[in-house]
């Protein structure tokens, strides 16, 4: 199977063109995105991509795209965008939450894993995960302030990793054990993907939509309707 990954969720983003099946995994090209420039350069690196391995996008067999969280307008441009090549080429999609990333990807299968994230606004993004040998099973997700994570760092569930210094320290100093994590980049999020598409774990194109977890700035400074 060959599939698009893109992860356009945090500051620096990326795509990936993998292939694999139920026993192999291959990441063809790994290509960054810098933070900023999504709505620009999206849709030429994905050409490039294909261009670069001899591929056209009717080769694709399906799409895999970060939901969330993260930036507002980041994950707005990525879901856009693989929503409508699914559309255009009749092709799956399945979506990966990158907080379940986090925990798929350094986690082992049978131990409970909390993935942090750097929410801005000194809030964080928590994500508590029960590992198994095909994925992660979401416990619960939820934002929280950082000094009153850390407050109560104690009582997050079983291992605690981040992959963002500023969270780990913060929490460290409060005498939490964290481990410092490396990104999950879109080659990783495409490995979890190809799970999901084997599986027929897709969305409705359609109707799926963007995990925040927070509302926007638009929707918390809008004025109240009279």
């Amino acid at each position: 199977m060959l599939i698009l990954a893109i992860d356009t969720s945090g500051r620096h983003g990326s795509v990936a063109l993998c292939r694999g099946d139920a026993n192999t995994f291959e990441t063809l090209q790994l290509m960054p995105l810098e933070g900023g420039t999504y709505s620009a350069r999206l849709m030429p690196t994905i050409s490039s991509l294909l261009q670069a391995n001899g591929l056209l996008k009717e080769n694709l067999d399906g799409l895999v795209a970060v939901s969330g969280p993260g930036s507002f307008t980041g994950l707005r441009v990525g879901l856009a965008t693989v929503k409508g090549l699914c559309e255009i080429l009749g092709k799956p999609l399945a979506t990966v939450s990158m907080l379940e990333a986090i925990a798929v990807t350094h986690g082992s299968a049978g131990e409970t894993v909390t993935a942090l994230l750097d929410a801005g606004r000194s809030e964080v993004y928590i994500g508590e995960y029960r590992v198994a040998a095909a994925g992660a099973g979401l416990v619960r997700e939820y934002i929280a302030k950082l000094a009153d994570l850390a407050a109560k760092a104690s009582t997050l569930g079983g291992r605690v990793i981040t992959p963002d210094a500023q969270v780990g320290d913060a929490l460290r100093a409060a005498g939490a054990e964290i481990a410092l994590i490396s990104p999950v980049k879109a080659d990783g999020i495409g490995r979890i993907g190809l799970r999901k598409l084997l599986a027929a774990d897709i969305v409705d194109v359609a109707s799926v939509d963007v995990n925040y977890i927070r509302r926007s700035d638009a929707e918390i400074f809008a004025k109240p309707n009279r």
